[in-house]
């Protein structure tokens, strides 16, 4: 062996650090090995959402490309373009395929930022991901397709749609708070006439009043409640890693979303409905009233208006034709 040669004798030491400089010396510009290092310093950061996308990404890529062994040179502007081709046969929307193609980008910039790979290999300056956005109009549901959910009539044994119709009920009158802070949600969070809790998202701290739909909701989770500290039966227990955690909220999110394909047909609504519909139908809905746009934002505690604008600006034809219709009302 060429250590026996080289030490005459060595120990098990030895042999590790050999092996470790020889994993090093293969594993460096290979692109897998280096993200998978990203991803496993995201879950030990507690970034667990951000791992789980990540992972997701760099299995999509591995099957597109069909083995472990990539380097960083060989993912190309022409790569990228023939990986989108495949993903968009696979019925992946632009969306989706910014989503993977950030994921790739972000590897690409820690290996340049740790001297991995030279910016000359860097294809995101051709290869513009920009281009995916705006491209999908978001769905809104108007105040009477809101109405019309509210008001559906569910048997008392699909409780599970109950709760799901009740979940996007909420978030709409809740100022449009989405699922993920709606899953941890807490008891302890209402006081008195009003909801308190920070954002998961943006670490925003919101302060709101409980109108009486929500109140309704809240009383019939509280007759109902579990042993938990939550005012949604998501979470079945307290406790939980932050990787159950998120594996719980995907699971339910699933969940939900396939319920609420159920409550538009139920409701008449020709309309993808997800889980965000509820927030975008409170901002809609409030300009359709004829609220500001600063005010708006300030209730969806955007952090710059264009945000807002740009939920508005999708949403603005159907507004704008729902507002010439007022001029037919006596």
């Amino acid at each position: 062996m060429q250590l026996s040669l080289e030490l005459g004798e060595f120990g098990l030491e030895d042999f590790e650090r050999a092996f470790l400089e020889k994993r090093i010396k293969i594993g460096k510009g290979n692109f897998f090995m280096f993200w998978k290092t990203l991803i496993n310093n995201m879950s030990l950061a507690g970034k667990v959402s951000n791992a789980r996308i990540h992972t997701e990404s760099m299995k999509s890529l591995n099957k597109y490309h069909g083995s472990e062994h990539l380097r960083f040179e060989n993912v190309t502007v022409g790569f990228l373009n023939s990986y989108e081709s495949f993903l968009r046969h696979r019925g992946g929307t632009d969306g989706g395929i910014s989503v993977r193609m950030r994921c790739i980008c972000k590897v690409f910039n820690q290996a340049i930022d740790q001297d991995m790979v030279g910016q000359d290999a860097y294809p995101f300056k051709k290869y513009k991901i920009s281009k995916f956005k705006g491209r999908s109009l978001k769905s809104a549901l108007c105040i009477e397709e809101v109405r019309r959910i509210e008001n559906l009539v569910i048997s008392k044994d699909e409780v599970a749609l109950t709760n799901f119709r009740d979940y996007f009920i909420f978030s709409f009158y809740a100022r449009g708070m989405n699922f993920a802070d709606m899953t941890v949600l807490k008891w302890s969070d209402i006081q008195g006439e009003h909801i308190h809790y920070i954002r998961a998202k943006t670490k925003g701290r919101f302060a709101i009043k409980i109108l009486p739909p929500v109140k309704r909701i809240l009383e019939r989770f509280w007759d109902n409640r579990l042993d938990t500290p939550y005012v949604f039966p998501m979470l079945l227990r307290d406790g939980l890693t932050p990787l159950q955690l998120e594996y719980r909220k995907k699971k339910v999110l699933q969940q939900y979303n396939k319920g609420l394909k159920e409550l538009a047909l139920m409701a008449g609504i020709n309309k993808k409905l997800t889980s965000y519909v509820a927030r975008h139908s409170f901002a809609t809905c409030l300009k359709f009233k004829g609220v500001s746009t600063d005010v708006i934002s300030e209730s969806l505690r955007h952090r710059d208006i264009k945000v807002t604008q740009t939920y508005l600006k999708e949403f603005g034809s159907e507004v704008l034709d729902e507002a010439s219709a007022l001029l037919l009302d006596v």
